[in-house]
């Protein structure tokens, strides 16, 4: 019945309309207070689950990826992109893909990637001649790099709520493979599509052009090497790598390319706030809402349901992926990684998976979930920059989820993809 209470308050407070951080807490002070448990414990729980040092990276990052969304750094990507890949046939869609792969490695951020990348491309490729489905369809799948490719405020998540069974260091590696790859199949995709609709390629501008493009994005791109480059070496701790990526691309934006105005700035400090107590008051929520699930012995029973139906290794994670699929076309992200990952970890354990592969497999689940009506945030966004009706959107867009779809399987079933990177660098 405790377990009954708090599932059943936290989707009454969704139905009605709640935001999911606020649910989360209301459910989880209910499942207290009809346990006979303290509140006292319970307000306790959510005041520790932000009461961790590492998370102090979170609000850098953000920061950081949205002075380089303001600062001019997503167009100067896009220049070295376009440069370099412009030329295959359907150019632009692939330019798109890379461009995320590119900036969705630096500001870490899926909706910083909509919103920097596709009110610069989605414009360009309509007045190419490219259709408005497949320019926000693009834009709108290969935003997810970001929450792949390092750094992400996602993955530091993740390790939070591993409980410190996963090193952020080592999620950083493995995401790299992981998200090329990702973004391989998307322009794959993007490459089939454009040549079934007859669309056009560009004209390749010269290894001058390409050359010149690329020293111009040398100062963006450094910032992603910078931040993990460091947190590896043992120069800077995560919360440290976030600090200084915030300063670096600071400097970068005002000195450098001087493409940072006081206003600009002003807006960075705003939307990094607002999405900084958005996170922590989901991740202190969460924290509570987690400690009940446990409370009622949620993870193992959930071991023992599995088992119940099959003791098949793959059938399993097949069952575990359509799981987290689901879920992800219907609630935020990052409440999801905080109540999956103590839940899915032990039956990951026990089918002898590494909790990092667990995590990549996680973060693209989760991933294609933004993409999906009817929660999908950078579906939403895409539309919205693309000023598309999101019913148009969806009905084209499944060539992108399928690519996806087959990269996700590949992770799942080839663990080299996710572990052989940490594990040369840092060891096993």
């Amino acid at each position: 019945m405790g377990l009954a209470v708090l599932l059943g308050v936290f989707a009454l407070c969704v139905v009605i309309g709640a935001p999911v951080a606020y649910a989360l807490g209301i459910a989880a002070l209910s499942a207290f207070w009809f346990e006979g448990l303290p509140l006292l414990v319970g307000f306790q729980r959510i005041v520790s689950g932000i009461n961790v040092f590492s998370l102090m990276a979170i609000p850098f990052f953000i920061f950081a990826g949205e002075l380089m969304f303001h600062g001019g750094i997503a167009m100067r990507l896009v220049r070295f992109a376009q440069a370099a890949v412009g030329a295959v046939r359907g150019g632009l869609g692939i330019v798109n893909v890379f461009s995320s792969m590119l900036f969705g490695g630096i500001s870490g951020s899926a909706i910083a990637d909509i919103s920097a990348l596709g009110s610069i491309l989605v414009p360009v490729m309509k007045d190419k001649g490219y259709d408005a489905d497949y320019a926000v369809n693009v834009t709108v799948t290969s935003s997810i790099a970001g929450i792949i490719i390092p750094p992400s405020h996602n993955m530091i998540i993740f390790a939070l709520a591993t409980g410190g069974a996963v090193s952020i260091s080592k999620l950083f590696l493995a995401g790299v493979v992981p998200g090329i790859l990702m973004c391989c199949c998307l322009a794959i995709a993007a490459y089939v599509v454009a040549v079934k609709r007859g669309y056009q390629a560009e004209q390749f501008p010269g290894w001058t052009a390409l050359a010149i493009a690329f020293v111009g994005s040398i100062p963006g791109l450094l910032t992603a090497v910078i931040i993990v480059g460091g947190v590896l070496s043992g120069v800077f701790t995560v919360t440290e790598s976030g600090a200084f990526g915030a300063m670096y691309a600071l400097i970068v934006t005002v000195f450098v390319y001087r493409s940072l105005s006081w206003e600009d700035f002003k807006t960075a400090v705003i939307s990094s706030v607002r999405t900084t107590s958005m996170v922590m008051i989901l991740i202190a929520c969460a924290g509570a809402f987690a400690y009940m699930l446990t409370f009622n012995r949620v993870p193992t029973k959930t071991v023992e349901f599995l088992l119940g139906i099959t003791e098949n290794p793959i059938l399993i994670l097949l069952m575990i992926n359509a799981v987290l699929l689901l879920l992800g076309m219907i609630m935020d992200m990052a409440a999801l990684i905080l109540i999956c990952t103590p839940i899915f970890l032990p039956v990951m354990n026990m089918l002898g998976i590494d909790p990092v592969q667990f995590g990549m497999i996680l973060l693209v689940n989760l991933g294609l979930g933004l993409c999906t009506p009817p929660v999908g945030t950078c579906l939403f966004v895409g539309c919205a920059v693309g000023k598309l009706p999101m019913e148009k959107a969806v009905k084209t867009i499944w060539p992108f989820y399928l690519a996806i779809f087959a990269a996700l399987m590949l992770i799942t079933f080839v663990p080299a993809i996710s572990l052989t990177l940490p594990n040369l660098v840092i060891g096993q």
